[in-house]
């Protein structure tokens, strides 16, 4: 019973996380296209390594939780 509450929690989230990517897509957000996000397009490939969006990604959601994490105190 327990896991099934887990992955109805999760697949909310999952479309959260979704619904809010959609909106930031309308938006002019840089994110994916920052100094520092790595693109190699070669003939028949393309890799894309989008480090800086990962570090500002990381650094704004571990604020975030912080913040929570104190709030819940």
């Amino acid at each position: 019973m327990e896991l099934g509450k887990v992955l109805v929690g999760l697949g909310a989230v999952i479309f959260l996380v979704g619904i809010v990517l959609m909106l930031l897509g309308r938006t002019n957000l840089p994110l994916g296209r920052l100094p520092g996000d790595f693109v190699y397009r070669g003939k028949n490939t393309t890799v894309y390594l989008p480090l800086a969006t990962s570090v500002v990604l990381s650094v704004v959601l571990s604020v975030v939780l912080y913040v929570v994490s104190r709030w819940r105190r």
